[in-house]
This record gives C-alpha cells, sequence and structure tokens, in this order.
C-alpha cells in the first residue's frame, strides 16, 4: 500500500490483492523462522496489518479472496462468516509453503 503525504495530510490508498498477498507471504515467512509447521491467520489480523482497517479504505472482500486464493491442498478453513468473506474468516495454512 502507498502512503501519500501532501501538505503535512496523510491520505492512505485502499490496500490491493498485492498488499494482501505480501502481507500473507510475511507472515508465513514470520511462523517459519519461529519453527512452526502451520500458522493460522484471520481476514481481520491480515487486513489490520496491510492497513485501513477498519476505515473508509478498508478491502475486506479483497482480503478474503487473496486468503482463498493462497490456499494449497493441505490448509482448512477453520470458521468462515455467514457471507464467507469477513474479518472472521480464519484459515489454517500448513507450512513450509
Amino acid at each position: 500500500m502507498v502512503d501519500i503525504i501532501n501538505k503535512n495530510i496523510r491520505i492512505s490508498k485502499a490496500p490491493k490483492a498485492e498488499d494482501f498477498r505480501n502481507m500473507l507471504k510475511k507472515m508465513f515467512s514470520e511462523a517459519i523462522e519461529k519453527g512452526k509447521d502451520y500458522v493460522i491467520i484471520d481476514a481481520g489480523e491480515l487486513h489490520s496489518r496491510v492497513g485501513n482497517y477498519p476505515g473508509k479504505n478498508s478491502r475486506m472482500p479483497n482480503c478474503c479472496s487473496v486468503m482463498r486464493n493462497e490456499m494449497k491442498l493441505l490448509d482448512k478453513i477453520l470458521y468462515e462468516p455467514p457471507s464467507g468473506k469477513g474479518s472472521s474468516l480464519k484459515i489454517e495454512y500448513k507450512l513450509p509453503r
């Protein structure tokens, strides 16, 4: 995500799929460095780490889509909100990737 500084006012652009993907990979790396075999990530945590959540520039459906697209065969959804795309979406990712 890119922040634009304009006359001492910080305007944050809405996060893109690439921002969520990059942070998700960073979270995988952090867990691997700690010697973990898996990591559980919820959409609210991921979006908060990327930024703009909660807020008017939040992109929770996009965040959830990225999380699902990064799933592999042994990964599993631990919790899914009724809409399928909410901050409580929780996925267990097996490591290493």
